[in-house]
């Protein structure tokens, strides 16, 4: 018999069901089971006692194969179906699980995250852990729709590179047949070829790697980034212009399809954005927190000023998001544009989303002779960026982009309080396994 998923269930059918034992009640004349697989979870009940022995070989999520006759039910059970119920007519052992480990019914027992990561692979056996891929599977296909209706390419850069994608010391070098190569900080240097090649608007879903010691709620060693850049533009507003628009159209889309479940799941709110968003400078954005008694660096924003400017945005203006431009030439790498009348500042920004910068953007000095004087005065070695710096040799269009950490974004969106909770094998400082 062909398999029906727990969520196409109707009453008044034959079926065969599979999945992960979630539940077991043993009720003397009655046996319960709940059956979960990747569409949701049902209540199936055993009332024929010639299948008792086989029930009581079963355990907790164990896999298995039901068939049994759907019927009208009302079960008062959270996140179980609660309009059918499975009688079952046979059931079949697949697979049986040893003793947990950790629980996946949630109901159990809780158990702290690092020995959840241990086991992750039971770890995102839970529902709740399964939507948020979900999620992000439909945030990257409402993604796709914006960049079709706008025609942009997609691009696979390569991670293997001769020479550091980013400024600073954040890098894995590797033996690449006796030459040293560095994993991908970012595909900067790519994106931006791809504007000297003609592409004129570009994205990448991919992995970078950053060498960093952070041990924080946000920093991991290996994560996914989603990158966009696009040519002939004025300034970096332009940028900032595409950047809102896309984000309010993706929010959108996760908001009809993903809304109401998200409130009930996460507890969580999805707000769709208006644009545009506020923009500050970082000179205000200074002025502003430092009214606030904040004392951080003075040509950035710290955690705690993040936290800060969203506070006063969002009491000023309503607003979750926040736009913090013009940033120091001091405190951006060496392809960033300065602007024309100040040459300290750069056309650069950040966007801060709940008081936690998810984007990094600017406007690039596309320029070759200035490109060159801009690496000179940050003291980069020209030769380590020689092939950059060939892109920019043979004309190439004022263009700008930025890029996005999807599970930073998730994180913020479901009220989560750690990015690894929405990664599927975490990479940090302390974590290589499983």
């Amino acid at each position: 018999m062909e398999r029906t998923y727990v969520s196409d269930l109707k009453p008044g059918k034959k079926v065969a069901i599979k999945g992960w034992i979630h539940e077991m009640r043993d009720l003397a004349k009655l046996k319960f089971l709940l059956l979960r697989d990747s569409t949701g979870i049902v209540q199936c009940i055993i009332k024929d006692s010639k299948l008792f022995d086989k029930f009581s070989e079963l355990s907790l999520e164990s896999v298995i194969e039901i068939e049994g006759n759907v019927k009208e039910a009302k079960v008062k059970a959270d996140n179980v179906r609660n309009d059918v119920e499975v009688e079952i007519l046979n059931i079949k052992l697949l697979s049986k699980a040893e003793d947990l480990p950790i629980h996946v019914n949630e109901k159990t027992t809780t158990t702290d995250l690092s020995t959840r990561l241990d086991y992750r692979y039971l770890d995102l056996r839970k529902p709740k852990n399964l939507l948020i891929f979900k999620i992000w599977t439909f945030m990257e296909e409402a993604m796709r729709e914006y960049w079709a209706k706008n025609k942009f390419v997609q691009i696979y850069s390569p991670k293997f590179m001769p020479s550091p994608s980013e400024s600073g010391a954040e890098l894995f070098s590797v033996d690449y047949f006796g030459k040293k190569a560095y994993l991908a900080q970012s595909p900067q240097f790519y994106k931006q070829m791809a504007m000297s090649a003609g592409f004129e608007k570009i994205f990448e879903i991919g992995p970078v790697f950053r060498a960093n010691p952070s041990h924080t709620v946000r920093h991991d060693t290996e994560f996914t980034m989603i990158d966009m850049e696009l040519s002939f533009i004025d300034s970096h507003e332009d940028v900032m212009q595409t950047e809102e628009a896309w984000i309010q159209y993706f929010i959108k889309r996760i908001k009809e399809e993903y809304g109401e479940e998200i409130k009930r799941v996460f507890e969580a709110e999805v707000v769709i954005p208006k644009i545009p968003f506020p923009r500050v400078t970082m000179e205000e954005a200074q002025k502003m927190v430092g009214a606030k008694g904040y004392n951080g660096p003075k040509d950035d924003l710290d955690a705690e000023g993040e936290k800060l400017l969203f506070e006063i945005i969002k009491e000023k203006y309503g607003h979750e998001f926040v736009f913090v431009k013009d940033y120091p030439w001091s405190a951006r790498p060496f392809y960033h544009m300065k602007q024309e009348k100040e040459k300290d500042l750069t056309k650069s920004f950040d966007l801060i989303w709940k008081g936690t910068e998810v984007t990094t953007g600017a406007q690039r000095e596309h320029r070759h002779d200035i490109l060159v004087k801009q690496a000179k005065d940050k003291k980069i070695n020209l030769e380590l960026i020689k092939d950059y710096l060939n892109f920019f040799r043979y004309g190439c269009p004022p263009h700008g982009g930025f890029a996005i950490s999807p599970t930073r974004f998730l994180m913020l969106m479901l009220n989560i309080k750690n990015v690894r909770e929405v990664t599927f094998l975490p990479r940090d400082t302390e974590r290589l396994t499983p």
